[in-house]
């Protein structure tokens, strides 16, 4: 008679995902949206060509 236990954050989700199937695609679809982009080498080593280097204290005036 032992049952596993199962937090209430678990049973929300597998909740949410029965009563919202579409919900996997959705996510996937974000995921890719923000996510899965493919770094550009160039863009990338002009932006960090590109840095400034800050000074210390830059919040006090001198």
């Amino acid at each position: 008679m032992e049952t596993e236990y199962e937090s209430d954050h678990t049973k929300f989700m597998r909740e949410l995902f029965k009563k919202n199937p579409q919900l996997p695609e959705k996510q996937l679809a974000a995921r890719g949206m923000w996510w899965d982009k493919k770094l550009d080498r160039e863009e990338n080593k002009r932006f960090k060509e590109s840095n400034v280097p800050q000074k210390p204290y830059v919040y006090f005036g001198e």
